[in-house]
């Protein structure tokens, strides 16, 4: 027995083991989380409709059964406003092999406001808080922005990043399709 504790040598081992197990299942969550994807979008997310900020809707069914590269962004997320010229970049060089489609998570005029001083090719659509659930049901359990998830035609998770991604990045993801 150790006189600090009160228990015996081999049971604050067992013990620290077994945080150091739970600290790795832990970390290999949240790897398995980043990168290579896995399992399918949630069949409520076909069903989501967005209002665009120049009007009308933006509705998810309606792109369901071609690639579709969703990313989750602020105005208020510097990383997001970085990556969001890479991302119109790789819009416009997938254009007719894949879909591209931004949710804003923020309110309607702060977005229209960002949209004029930085146009977008690709469709945009106002998720407000609602688009936190929707990342989280895809991978990103905080909620954390910026989020992107690339789905193959069938629907699946095939990559899923949390942070800032470029335009290299997201073309060798399209190329793995």
């Amino acid at each position: 027995m150790t006189a600090a504790a009160g228990r015996p040598d081999w049971t604050r081992r067992a013990l620290l083991a077994g945080v150091g197990v739970a600290a790795a299942a832990g970390g290999a969550l949240w790897y398995s989380r980043q990168g290579a994807g896995g399992g399918d979008a949630p069949a409520e997310m076909w069903t989501q409709r967005f209002t665009r900020p120049e009007g009308g809707e933006l509705v998810l069914a309606e792109l369901r059964g071609k690639p579709l590269l969703i990313n989750f962004w602020a105005t208020w997320c510097p990383p997001c406003v970085k990556e969001l010229p890479e991302i119109d970049r790789f819009a416009k060089a997938q254009a007719g092999k894949l879909s591209v489609v931004g949710l804003a998570i923020d309110g309607p005029e702060p977005v229209r406001l960002f949209l004029k001083r930085l146009p977008l090719s690709f469709d945009v659509g106002l998720a407000a808080l609602d688009g936190t659930d929707l990342a989280r049901s895809l991978g990103n359990p905080a909620g954390s922005l910026p989020f992107t998830v690339l789905l193959d035609a069938r629907g699946a998770v095939a990559q899923r990043k949390l942070g800032e991604t470029h335009f290299d990045e997201l073309q060798g993801w399209a190329a793995k399709l």
